[in-house]
């Protein structure tokens, strides 16, 4: 499944909330199905800077792939960073560069978190941003050898 896909499978879930409870209880619910971070990864290097909220973002490359797990200490905190990761685990270093998130604003996120949270939600994309360019980095470094 492509990035564009996986939002698009996003918004059309979120689509059948009309009330915003109901969207973060969605949230919640995410959050609560994503797998359990193990507890060596729930450290200070992968805690996310600009969180109000403790959330950890662990980064594997595997085949060529970014995988990402997490978790946090808050629940809707937790569910959002469950949307990230399944719209953008699984994917190359390039293909999450060039990914234009546009998910979030379908959804109306930003409208509806409060600003710590919504700074709290840029902070994650620009923490998976920050692996998928590193990796990338290796990429062409490798590549050059």
């Amino acid at each position: 499944m492509t990035i564009n896909e996986a939002q698009d499978e996003v918004i059309e879930e979120f689509a059948d909330f009309t009330d915003w409870m109901d969207k973060y209880q969605m949230l919640i619910d995410m959050g609560n199905e994503l797998d359990a971070l193990d507890e060596q990864f729930k450290n200070d290097s992968n805690l996310i800077d600009g969180c109000q909220s403790r959330v950890w973002l662990q980064c594997d490359y595997k085949d060529g792939k970014l995988l990402f797990s997490a978790d946090s200490d808050a629940l809707i905190v937790k569910g959002i960073i469950a949307l990230l990761i399944h719209v953008l685990s699984g994917h190359t270093p390039k293909e999450i560069l060039d990914a234009k998130l546009y998910f979030i604003d379908k959804l109306g996120l930003r409208e509806h978190l409060s600003p710590t949270r919504s700074n709290g939600l840029l902070a994650m994309i620009k923490q998976i941003r920050m692996y998928a360019l590193a990796y990338a980095a290796k990429e062409t470094e490798s590549q050059k050898k």
